[in-house]
């Protein structure tokens, strides 16, 4: 009897045995198959347009920050950007602006730099004169080679932003349009230092804007996207949003852009959209520069649509552009 009890013993703890392993190897894992339906994203091309957009939205696995490569090019810039001043403290209203134009205004502002005078140009919202007591975000656009600060409000910045704003699409906002009078590598170029310690903080202290990254948002045309991308991933601690569209990267950019990029803070980096025509002749390079926020798993929107490098091609997407500028506001 004893040895019968051993047997039966030693044959439960078989079948236990086995059972705990096919228990233990039938267990399927679905929280991989989980996160990768939550975050698929399937577009809906606007009609006669090619499109292929990356989501903006935070990466679900923690991404570990490579070094930054060793810069053969002794740094030749030596100014750093100051914080634009303060004008108080208010907070965006949701009141609706009335009915009307907004209005746009030439400036020009003397600098010790060279040339001593720049040029700019500022689009108010319809409501910026009757609403005295509202501040505004705003938005920095910057024209293309060739051109000048005309540029955007010639392909008609100002009358989409006023339909945008009366048609209650988009909360109202203050459109800044620089002038870059040279064509040159960025580091001979004074244009970044104007911008950033010249012309943003005098807008400021003059213009009733809202102060913080938050409500600053900065982009451009070709030669415009080029110094929206350097100036947006260089100060990311002033632009909250970086659009760039038929973009060119400058020549000497790409190792500074890598190293900005990785020095930047989950918390500062700024939401980006990039788009161009597929018959560009800058396809490639404004390719590179998607591929590698691709390859560093920073989240973007990057648009492929017909057209050229030409005013019909941003004419007819500058309502989309201001939509985006505007969706974090």
């Amino acid at each position: 009897m004893e040895a019968t009890f051993q047997v039966n013993f030693s044959r439960f703890v078989c079948l236990a045995g086995l059972l705990f392993f096919a228990a233990c190897t039938g267990v399927t894992d679905t929280s991989s198959q989980n996160l990768a339906a939550e975050n698929s994203i399937t577009p809906t091309p606007a009609p006669g347009e090619i499109l292929v957009v990356h989501p903006t939205r935070s990466p679900l696995v923690t991404q570990t920050k490579t070094p930054a490569p060793i810069q053969t090019e002794a740094p030749t810039e030596t100014w750093t950007a100051i914080p634009t001043i303060p004008v108080g403290t208010p907070i965006p209203s949701t009141e609706p602006c009335p009915g009307g134009s907004g209005a746009v205004t030439s400036h020009s502002l003397e600098t010790e730099l060279s040339p001593p005078v720049w040029e700019f140009r500022i689009y108010t919202p319809p409501c910026y004169e009757t609403q005295a007591d509202r501040y505004y975000p705003l938005l920095i656009l910057i024209h293309g080679s060739t051109y000048t600060d005309s540029h955007w409000d010639d392909l008609g910045a100002d009358e989409t932003a006023d339909k945008l704003i009366r048609t209650g699409q988009t909360s109202p906002f203050i459109i800044l349009m620089p002038r870059d009078p040279f064509w040159i590598d960025p580091l001979d170029d004074p244009f970044d230092e104007a911008l950033i310690l010249h012309i943003l903080p005098w807008v400021e202290q003059n213009y009733r804007t809202i102060p913080g990254r938050t409500f600053r948002a900065i982009g451009g045309i070709s030669r415009g996207a080029s110094w929206a991308i350097h100036l947006g991933i260089k100060h990311p601690g002033l632009f909250a949003a970086v659009g760039a569209h038929s973009l060119p990267v400058f020549v000497k950019d790409p190792p500074r852009l890598k190293r900005w990029l990785n020095e930047i803070s989950p918390e500062e980096m700024p939401r980006f959209y990039l788009d161009i025509g597929d018959k560009d002749r800058l396809l490639d390079n404004a390719l590179w520069f998607e591929n590698l926020l691709t390859s560093m798993n920073i989240p973007h929107e990057w648009y492929l649509n017909k057209g050229r490098h030409d005013n019909a091609y941003w004419t007819g997407h500058l309502e989309r552009y201001l939509r985006w500028y505007t969706s974090g506001w």
